[in-house]
């Protein structure tokens, strides 16, 4: 089991954390300060402004779509910081899936994710981003290893997109996929957790049956678990053949350029 760093309690911006101190191959760990992850900062308070304004950042990388950015806005803006937007989903997919979530429709949420079918959705989801948008999360490593650190990775909840794309940069670091999936699974403490809009709030007292429904039915959508990130793992095995290849062919990950990238995020 790896180190568990102690994190700053951020007001308004969930699941942040630096992931320098996680170990790499041949003794190397990833360097503090250099790589953050967290969920969007559109909610960020002035105090969690002032926090991140702190960290030097150069780049926060924002994963959502426009439907992720109609629901919760832009994220604020952090003085000498670029900003790079690159969806790694169907905004049609994610304005529909808010939809359900905000009204709470409980007929069209058993139709969708019951008997198993929220899981199946998330798998699929993994594969489709890793199949569908290598060029996307190319792009994310390039800009890393041209300099763009310390970088902070975020998509809405800063678990999934951001967690496969976190999953990604490790993997180009030579951190072992059981490292990173010990990581991954930190988006599910409750502090974490992305906080839900719904028109009728389920969690709160004497919450019905239905709710509860609500609730177990949303759970795969919210939850970190590790068969979507062995999903994704899975799928760079059978599509490339294993790591090395889909870094180079997949992803396009150069030599030198993963010489870069190490240089600067390894110590």
């Amino acid at each position: 089991m790896t180190e568990v760093p102690t994190e700053p309690l951020l007001t308004a911006v969930r699941n942040f954390r630096d992931l320098g101190g996680l170990p790499a191959r041949g003794g190397r760990t990833v360097r503090r300060g250099r790589l953050f992850r967290s969920g969007h900062l559109a909610h960020a308070t002035a105090e969690d402004a002032a926090f991140l304004g702190s960290l030097g950042l150069r780049a926060v990388f924002d994963f959502r779509n426009a439907a992720d950015l109609e629901l919760d806005g832009h994220d604020v803006a952090l003085p000498g910081v670029r900003n790079v937007n690159i969806p790694l989903n169907d905004p049609a997919d994610g304005a529909a899936f808010w939809d359900l979530v905000r009204r709470g429709d409980v007929d069209r949420l058993r139709q969708q994710l019951a008997a198993g079918r929220g899981e199946e959705q998330m798998k699929a989801t993994y594969r489709s981003i890793v199949l569908g948008k290598a060029a996307e999360q190319g792009r994310v490593l390039a800009a890393l290893a041209e300099g763009d650190v310390p970088a902070l990775l975020h998509c809405a909840a800063g678990k999934d997109r951001a967690g496969l794309t976190v999953a990604v940069v490790l993997l180009a670091l030579g951190v072992e996929r059981e490292v990173i999936a010990e990581d991954y699974l930190r988006s599910n403490a409750p502090q974490s957790r992305y906080l839900v809009r719904r028109d009728e709030p389920a969690a709160r007292p004497g919450a019905t049956a239905l709710d509860l429904e609500v609730q177990r039915l949303l759970a795969p959508m919210f939850d970190a678990r590790i068969e979507y990130l062995t999903a994704a793992f899975d799928t760079i095995d059978t599509h490339w053949g294993g790591t090395e290849r889909y870094l180079t062919h997949g992803l396009g990950l150069t030599p030198p350029a993963r010489d870069r990238l190490r240089s600067t995020l390894l110590e």
